[in-house]
């Protein structure tokens, strides 16, 4: 019984800790353009090496 008394201020600090680090990512607009970078890969504009030697 004594152990809840010290694991239930960690969990609340940790989903406090939580809270924040994802409202700061909100914040930051991380979740701004959730298909970006799955249509990115679809439109690659990366050209080969002309230094290559053949």
């Amino acid at each position: 019984m004594s152990d809840f008394f010290y694991l239930i201020p960690i969990s609340i600090i940790l989903g406090f800790a939580g809270l924040v680090i994802f409202l700061w990512t909100l914040r930051d607009g991380q979740y701004e353009d959730l298909d970006g970078a799955s249509e990115r890969i679809l439109y690659d504009e990366d050209r080969p090496r002309s230094d290559r030697p053949l």
